[in-house]
């Protein structure tokens, strides 16, 4: 505890970790952070982040805004304490599922379920890897079902982001889903037999092949569970690169490329590039719906003079 004492924490992070200095001017404190926290999560999970403000929580704890500010300064560390509290803390279930695959497959479940739970979740714009301690218990719970793997640290830390981006992006998508039915008032069924029935509709052979194949095999009606089958492959993969470690042929590690265009993001003659190449594509775009145009029109005509030669 003293290592955090001694740390400049961002406000957040001090909160979340327990270390942040309590207020102690003003009225007599009939509030709390884990009550601002509360309201805030309760307000996200009925009607979405965006109707999260310091007013709006203020006025469900009967409280003014500028109340609220003496525990949280900042809406940015409100956010960040009531996302600490919707991911909560993995469940035993996670810590005691069995082998290093069994583990990884139900943290991926129990995140999925957060995150339909608590949509508002994949809102929250990523900048970072938040140092809070339900988030450090989510990853602790995951490299601990890697250890005795041969895997080295970065190797088993690699591992649980593909499994977490696995969860986040099915959340992503389903949550979606999720939304369109409540909007809708659609059954799941009903939604799949309009998305099939649209693909078909605008779907053609000879512009879009592959797709169209896919579609006659009914993919789109098909209700086995893609995400799933998804990371069971990947995890065949990093068995399968378990197996070449142990025999002695671990391959080099690439290096980092994520932020390549950052370095170079303000330079100017790099954003021209960048508008040149955005403009090239548009007119590349422009160019195959006007062959698609002049193909169709052509079929048109061999079509009705061979009606016409009939």
């Amino acid at each position: 505890m003293a290592e955090r004492e001694d740390l400049e924490l961002p406000r957040g992070i001090a909160l979340a970790w327990g270390v942040a200095a309590n207020p102690q001017r003003g009225p007599k404190r009939e509030m709390s952070v884990e009550q601002i926290v509360e309201a805030a999560v309760e307000i996200a999970d009925a009607e979405g982040l965006g109707a999260v403000s310091m007013a709006a929580v203020a006025a469900r704890l009967g409280y003014t805004p500028m109340s609220l500010y003496r525990y949280v300064t900042a809406k940015d560390d409100l956010i960040l304490l009531m996302q600490e509290e919707a991911t909560g803390l993995p469940s035993e279930a996670v810590r005691t599922a069995g082998g290093w695959r069994e583990t990884l497959t139900a943290l991926y479940r129990e995140q999925l379920q957060l995150y339909l739970q608590h949509p508002w979740v994949l809102e929250v714009p990523i900048t970072g890897s938040p140092a809070t301690p339900n988030s450090a218990a989510w990853m602790d719970a995951g490299l601990a079902a890697l250890d005795g793997t041969p895997l080295t640290h970065d190797e088993r830390l690699s591992v649980l982001l593909l499994v977490t981006g696995a969860a986040r992006w099915a959340g992503i998508i389903l949550a979606g889903y999720a939304r369109r039915q409540r909007s809708s008032g659609e059954a799941p069924d009903e939604i799949t037999q309009s998305e099939d029935s649209l693909y078909r509709a605008l779907i053609t052979e000879d512009e879009y092949p592959h797709l169209r194949a896919a579609i006659d095999a009914g993919v789109f009606l098909d209700d086995s569970d893609p995400f799933t089958f998804g990371l069971e492959r990947s995890l065949d993969g990093v068995q399968a690169y378990m197996d070449r470690v142990a025999e002695g042929r671990r391959p080099e590690r690439l290096p980092w490329m994520g932020l390549d265009d950052a370095d170079i993001a303000d330079d100017k003659r790099y954003r021209e590039a960048r508008k040149a190449v955005r403009e090239a594509e548009k007119a590349l775009r422009a160019a195959r719906r006007q062959e698609r145009q002049v193909a169709r029109e052509a079929r048109e005509r061999a079509a009705a003079a061979a009606r016409k030669a009939e």
